[in-house]
């Protein structure tokens, strides 16, 4: 046995190194595993972080070539030097990574670097070396869902980690999924000239999400230039030398037809990852979706395991298993680590962003819970005309009977930083009439809100 811990956490990723920090602050010894060469998991490394980078990236590149003008600031001859773009977002990576790593070595975290197996309960193997640990935490992340008939390359067919690294821009992109993925990643390259196709099983994009906001995105995006095929699945992928051939067919039947690419990314989903972990070995259970099966306290069925983050039940979110971490690391220290899952915001970090919390109309009539709705448009709003980002609006949900806040829903500018008012009233409870009671500063994208809050009870005053 090479050494003992209080704690091994496999993965450091959001939730895992997280987790780390948490519990070495509160006193234990800690250890985390990582097969990469740096730190901070699939989100640091390949997802979260280098996806906004070229997000940001791309949104100054719009703006410069497209929007820049309306403010009396001519540019000529705008280039792209894809390039430099690229090695900034390495930038940007490393950046982070590395911050992860002086903040192991301040909490004095040990990361033991190699892919670990739990061998048995108390024991994990991290290439043939065994370390002890009284606590073992499964936070390894996900990784992208396949789809039969499509083989991925990471070439021409490309997950969200080859849709990262392209060299040049594709004349035609073709984004199979319409969900958060693949509309941030086709916003990247849509904005850098590509033409973007995007393909979706179900009749809309961003399932999960409030209908009346996916329909008002959807336009949003075409008036962008996206194109839609929804309702539509793809069947095969054919690749050649000047790029793929897609087979397409409605999702109920019908005569198909072929689409062709220069590069196509699969963006289906995401799935637990769980391969190697010597899960069956130990007799951690998994769902039939390959999930680890944990309590209330993130506790597997097999006493001193626990598991947080994507490989267990709910949102696929960095800040989701962040929270789990903390939580698990206060709970293992003898206090009351705890997650609201009800408030926890999602966002998508396209131009308009979406961002929403809580319960959509549909989840509250499936219920049957009676509502108020406040809604309010940012063309009512003078910051956001005074930027020109006028697209979009501020939904907020209340219970019809007592006026606490239920969910909220906002398309528009810097969505995923207004979002956060209503996170933090749902945290403690308010009603919609105390966010419309709040002075908000003038002007700001935030008196959205506010409107949005007064107008769940006919008060709104600027519309």
């Amino acid at each position: 046995m090479s050494d003992s811990f209080d704690a091994i956490v496999i993965g450091s990723g959001p939730g895992g190194y997280v987790f780390a920090i948490r519990a070495a602050q509160l006193g234990m010894k800690v250890a985390c595993v990582e097969k990469r060469a740096t730190l901070g998991g699939t989100c640091l490394n390949v997802g979260c972080i280098p996806s906004k980078a070229l997000l940001q990236s791309s949104e100054n590149f719009e703006e410069t070539t497209h929007h820049l003008a309306d403010h009396g600031i001519m540019v000529s001859e705008v280039k792209l030097d894809l390039a430099r773009m690229q090695a900034r977002k390495g930038e940007v990576v490393s950046a982070n990574v590395k911050g992860v790593e002086f903040l192991f070595k301040k909490n004095k975290v040990t990361w033991l670097k190699g892919a670990g197996v739990i061998t048995a309960p108390g024991k994990v193997s991290v290439d043939g070396v065994e370390y002890a640990a009284k606590n073992i935490i499964i936070a390894t992340g996900s990784e992208s869902m396949p789809l039969p008939g499509v083989e991925v390359d990471e070439k021409l067919i490309v997950t969200s980690t080859g849709a990262l690294e392209l060299d040049k821009v594709p004349e035609r992109l073709v984004v199979i999924g319409g969900g958060v993925i693949g509309l941030e990643l086709g916003s990247v390259w849509q904005r850098l000239g590509a033409q973007v196709t995007v393909v979706e099983y179900l009749d809309r994009l961003i399932p999960g999400n409030d209908g009346e906001i996916a329909k008002q995105f959807e336009r949003v995006l075409t008036k962008q230039g996206f194109k839609f095929k929804l309702s539509s699945k793809v069947t095969g992928a054919t690749k050649s030398a000047t790029g793929v051939t897609l087979t397409v067919e409605p999702a109920k039947g019908g005569a198909g037809e072929t689409i062709e690419a220069d590069v196509v990314l699969l963006a289906i989903g995401r799935r637990a990852y769980t391969e190697q972990l010597g899960l069956a070995t130990v007799g951690v259970a998994t769902d039939p979706r390959g999930r680890v099966i944990t309590d209330a306290h993130f506790a597997t069925n097999v006493p001193g395991i626990y598991a947080i983050g994507d490989v267990i039940a709910g949102a696929m979110l960095a800040h989701k298993a962040e929270d789990e971490g903390v939580a698990l690391a206060e709970i293992l220290a003898g206090q009351a680590g705890h997650v609201n899952y009800g408030v926890i915001p999602g966002v998508i970090y396209t131009w308009p962003e979406v961002a929403s919390v809580g319960k959509t109309e549909e989840e509250l009539k499936a219920e049957g819970i009676a509502y108020n709705v406040g809604k309010f448009p940012f063309t009512a709003n003078g910051r956001a005309r005074a930027m020109g980002m006028t697209d979009g609006f501020v939904k907020i949900l209340a219970d019809k009977r007592t006026d606490r806040l239920l969910g909220a829903h906002i398309l528009g500018p810097d969505a995923g930083t207004l979002i956060a008012e209503i996170v933090t009233a749902m945290e403690f409870g308010a009603s919609a009439e105390d966010v419309g009671r709040i002075c908000h500063a003038h002007p700001t994208l935030n008196e959205a809100v506010k409107e949005a809050a007064l107008a769940v009870a006919g008060r709104a005053l600027h519309i």
